[in-house]
């Protein structure tokens, strides 16, 4: 399998913030989810990937060209739906989809209106009209009407409504459908990812915490419930982001086997993946 994204070393500085050696890579034929909480990274790597910000330092390669000497010839090939549009908002959706189309050699305007009509966009009506579900309908069908073999999107689904959410996964997962593609999704909204996401990428503080298949990921932990009296000094070593009240506490653990052994009356659950982002931020027991 080879890999769409490959990212080596990136470095951002800003006064405030930096990114430090980011390194991961995106396979062929994955839905990626790039997971942490606001202010992590998350955007500031998207941006930097796809040159919207200059990186400080760092290696990044798109279908095995270097975004530095081939940008126009990959971004041909990516579609990208960002948070904040990038539209104008005093232009008619189809005047600013004249702007857009420009751009694409390949680009399908019958693919285009089929999107429109499908979302129910009008194009003649201005986008400063469009609420947030419909803004993000219209830039997916703009990343989608030019034969993009990437899709590159920066917390799409954030602030919409299930249903519309809903909506947008089954065209995600419409667009894996034919092969040889890939998604690299960047959200907080980890339950999505539960969903649609193949392998998982968290990002905190500006470093990469973890790369790993979904599923391998979601095997590797545990949610344990059990009585505070089963707690001693050997036990509480095995647990990560631990709760106490009077009644219990509820721990994240790596270690099922071994909890079921020392604490047989436990209750033992499998993790969603926001249990295990917050359980690797907090770090602590």
């Amino acid at each position: 399998m080879e890999n769409i994204l490959e990212v080596k070393r990136l470095n951002k500085t800003y006064q405030d913030f930096s990114l430090h050696d980011i390194s991961f890579s995106l396979p062929e034929g994955c839905i990626t989810g790039f997971i942490g909480i606001n202010g992590a990274g998350k955007t500031t790597t998207l941006k930097s990937i796809l040159g919207l910000t200059p990186k400080t330092s760092g290696d990044i390669r798109l279908f095995g060209m270097d975004m530095a000497t081939n940008e126009k010839a990959i971004k041909e090939r990516i579609g990208i739906v960002l948070d904040d549009g990038g539209f104008y908002d005093e232009l008619s959706l189809s005047e600013m989809k004249n702007i857009v189309a420009s751009a694409y050699k390949s680009w399908n305007e019958n693919e285009y209106k089929a999107y429109l009509e499908r979302f129910s966009l009008n194009p003649k009506q201005k986008i400063g009209t469009l609420s947030k579900g419909m803004r993000m309908k219209y830039a997916l069908a703009l990343a989608l009407s030019h034969k993009a073999e990437l899709l590159i999107m920066d917390e799409p689904t954030s602030g919409l409504d299930p249903f519309i959410r809903s909506q947008l996964l089954d065209i995600l997962k419409e667009f894996m459908d034919k092969g040889g593609r890939g998604v690299f999704f960047s959200t907080h909204i980890t339950s999505d990812l539960d969903k649609v996401a193949d392998m998982l990428i968290m990002i905190d503080g500006g470093r990469i915490v973890f790369q790993e298949e979904k599923d391998i990921l979601l095997d590797s932990y545990r949610i344990v419930k059990g009585d505070i009296k089963d707690l001693d000094t050997d036990t509480e070593k095995l647990f990560m982001n631990m709760d106490k009240t009077v009644f219990g506490f509820t721990a994240i653990t790596k270690y099922a086997d071994e909890v079921r052994k020392a604490m047989p009356d436990s209750i033992i659950e499998r993790p969603a993946i926001e249990d295990i982002m917050l359980c690797n931020i907090k770090g602590g027991r």
